[in-house]
């Protein structure tokens, strides 16, 4: 189903602003890529280090090989969040949390979505507990969600086990689809106040929210935003951008 089929309400920059105040939040749940910025920073800073010559060239050769059966869907969500990251084991993680502010640096931060950062602030100054979850690997994520003012504490996302200041192949968490709900609960947080997401991998933690806010929606998601009767909003600069999301034309959630 296409976008103009769906009935649904898109919400003006001051009528989004307005119901999220209006919710009275006193805790927030923000997905990333996609919802926070454009763009996916997981694949990007995959694509990246591996331009960069950080793994060796039997790694890049087989994430590369694995990422294709991804995209037709021999290969789940979750399992390719999972070996994007586990392709730094045996790395130090300052090297890698290095890579990842230059990454950020030079390719994230000019894509943050104003009023999404304009919104977090307000929602900070107002003391509302936010969080970030994503399946985009922690270091990233981390990196990304400065400039918002969220600490990393309060980052939940892909993250592999470090012993001794090296990387491991160990998984803590892959929190996409059904695991950001199964996370958030973990946490504490079975029903957040506030939940904003862009794909179906963000369907089940918006389905657990008091006030679901689809932000930037994939095809997919706006069509799930419509039968549960929420309405969604688009940054200014995502007009026009193409919304899809890896994964989901797989039936991957």
């Amino acid at each position: 189903m296409t976008a103009p089929q769906i009935d649904i309400r898109k919400w003006t920059t001051e009528e989004f602003e307005r119901l999220v105040l209006e919710c009275k939040p006193k805790v927030a749940v923000f997905d990333c890529d996609g919802t926070l910025w454009s763009g996916d920073a997981g694949y990007g800073f995959m694509a990246w280090t591996l331009e960069q010559g950080l793994v060796s060239r039997s790694t890049h050769d087989w994430i590369d090989t694995r990422y294709r059966a991804y995209r037709t869907g021999k290969v789940s969500e979750p399992a390719m969040c999972a070996e994007m990251v586990q392709i730094y084991a045996g790395l130090r993680e300052a090297e890698l949390r290095a890579a990842a502010a230059r990454y950020v640096d030079e390719f994230v931060r000019k894509r943050i979505f104003a009023e999404m950062l304009a919104l977090v602030e307000r929602l900070g100054k107002d003391g509302v507990e936010i969080w970030a979850v994503s399946s985009t690997n922690r270091w990233v994520i981390a990196e990304g969600v400065r400039d918002f003012g969220i600490p990393e504490q309060r980052v939940v996302a892909v993250e592999a086990r470090v012993k001794d200041g090296i990387i491991t192949s160990e998984i803590l968490d892959v929190p996409t689809g059904e695991g950001k709900a199964t996370a958030l609960k973990r946490l504490g947080l079975p029903h957040p106040d506030a939940v904003f997401g862009n794909s179906v991998h963000d369907l089940a933690m918006l389905e657990m929210a008091r006030c679901a806010f689809p932000v930037n929606p994939s095809p997919s998601l706006l069509e799930a935003a419509a039968k549960n009767g929420w309405g969604y909003y688009r940054p200014v600069t995502a007009e026009g951008l193409d919304a899809a999301v890896e994964g989901e034309s797989a039936g991957l959630s």
